[in-house]
């Protein structure tokens, strides 16, 4: 009962708009080949080269509490498909009884033992549709758990760039305050040798002190994206303290291969998976409500032995049997079945919606960072020429100042300059990093090893029967 689910066509773009890096693979691949241009997403991270990152991503896969949580929802799914299951096959129940009665003066006992069983014939497929439905929900819930892990990786790797480049901008602000410091200090020499005037000295100590003052802002947002990365590891906050104490480069993204084409995010990224899979289980869950409203047929049969001594149960006794069907037949219900009906057709279309949100979605988030990586890039290679032009321009101006052609306050505006292009390139290689991230968590770059969804969190030894014990003990 009720309709087969087909995989919904999309009509999406043959080419993304804001990168080159998509034209081009979309210009040299023709339709029919879209299978063949899913980028190569496998261990994305490894193209920055930091043997520590890639360490830090397999213990977060390990230990990290979201995956350990989508991996309990895999096994309550597995389980309600197991339970769906059995309502297709026949059950059989064993009873026994014991009964003692009293008449006059005659005093009789009875025993009885016996087996039931039930079959119900699903005519009209709403169990199967039922276990269809549950067979949908173990696929979202996989598809749940590559979601996290793609989240993850992208959430550990992100931190790690933003914490190594703290680290880098806490270095510039040191090594800025204390140049700074030796200026006020020459400053405040020649001011004692007449050459200088009490003003000078007053903004070169209130320079170096300005950049000074960068430096706790720095040391807290470092400290903050440590304790981050410690609890997407699993571990309690500052765990990871003297693992990354050690200051490294900002890590480097490798050569982009290249974005595929759009039709490709319908493989490769598991929100829209989950969200198709989804739509595939609301459907299923029409043919149930739909198969509610016909006859349901049952056949039933029970066997049962009965005795005055137990131990005559198994000779002297009186065996009875029953078997045949029974239907079951809604007349009239005011509309409920229907309704019922009706009610998982509209789920069915909100799911629709929602696999098509989640592909606009997609999309959406690879054009942004196609365009994000393009432009910072771009805006990368002109810092660099800033920061080269500013390194010149304050050592022409210590220079002049020192024979006596410039001004002291141009000295101090060349040193500014200086450090805030430095640190603003900084920020830019962090962006990229960062963007790069952001680009291949949009193409549905994640794990692509082997989780285990199989083992508990809990193993729960003492599960059968037994003394109950006090309260709280």
């Amino acid at each position: 009962m009720g309709p087969d689910y087909a995989t919904p066509v999309l009509d999406l773009p043959m080419r993304w708009v804001n990168s080159a890096f998509g034209q081009a693979e979309a210009a040299r691949t023709t339709p029919a080949a879209r299978e063949d241009a899913r980028p190569d997403l496998a261990q994305w991270w490894r193209s920055f080269r930091d043997p520590l990152l890639d360490a830090l991503i397999s213990e977060a896969v390990a230990g990290n509490l979201d995956v350990a949580s989508a991996k309990a929802s895999i096994r309550e799914a597995r389980a309600a498909l197991r339970q769906q299951n059995s309502a297709l096959l026949p059950s059989l129940d064993g009873g026994a009884s014991a009964a003692r009665s009293r008449s006059n003066e005659s005093t009789r006992s009875e025993f009885r033992a016996g087996f039931d069983a039930l079959w119900e014939v699903d005519l009209f497929g709403g169990n199967r549709r039922s276990a269809e439905a549950a067979a949908r929900g173990v696929e979202v819930a996989e598809a749940d758990l590559r979601a996290t892990l793609l989240t993850l990786i992208g959430d550990v790797s992100a931190t790690y760039v933003e914490l190594r480049g703290y680290q880098a901008r806490l270095a510039l602000a040191r090594r800025t305050a204390a140049s700074q410091r030796a200026t006020a200090a020459l400053t405040r020499t020649m001011f004692d040798a007449g050459s200088s005037s009490a003003l000078d000295v007053a903004r070169a100590l209130a320079q170096a002190r300005s950049t000074e003052a960068t430096i706790p802002t720095l040391e807290t947002s470092y400290a903050q994206a440590l304790y981050r990365l410690g609890v997407l590891l699993g571990q309690p906050p500052g765990t990871l303290a003297a693992r990354l104490e050690a200051v490294r480069d900002i890590p480097v993204p490798g050569r982009f291969a290249g974005a595929g084409l759009p039709a490709s995010i319908l493989t490769s990224r598991p929100d829209v998976q989950a969200a198709e899979r989804q739509l595939a289980q609301a459907t299923a869950l029409i043919g149930q409500a739909e198969a509610a409203r016909y006859p349901s047929i049952s056949l039933s049969g029970s066997l049962s032995t009965s005795a005055a001594r137990i131990g005559d149960l198994a000779k002297s006794s009186t065996i009875a049997w029953s078997i045949g069907p029974s239907l079951n037949i809604p007349i009239f219900n005011g509309g409920q079945l229907s309704a019922a009906v009706e009610g998982a057709q509209a789920q069915r279309d909100r799911y629709y919606i929602a696999y098509r949100a989640a592909v606009l979605q997609a999309l959406e988030d690879v054009e942004s960072s196609l365009v994000a990586l393009t432009q910072e890039r771009s805006r990368m290679a002109r810092l660099t020429d800033v920061v080269a032009a500013n390194r010149e321009a304050a050592q022409l101006s210590r220079t002049l100042f020192q024979t006596g052609s410039s001004s002291f306050l141009d000295v101090l505006d060349a040193e500014r300059s200086l450090y805030s292009s430095e640190d603003s390139l900084l920020q830019s290689r962090i962006a990229i990093a960062t963007d790069y991230i952001a680009l291949n968590k949009a193409l549905g770059g994640g794990w692509d090893g082997d989780v285990d969804a199989s083992r508990p969190e809990i193993v729960d030894a003492d599960m059968g029967p037994r003394l109950r014990r006090a309260a709280g003990r």
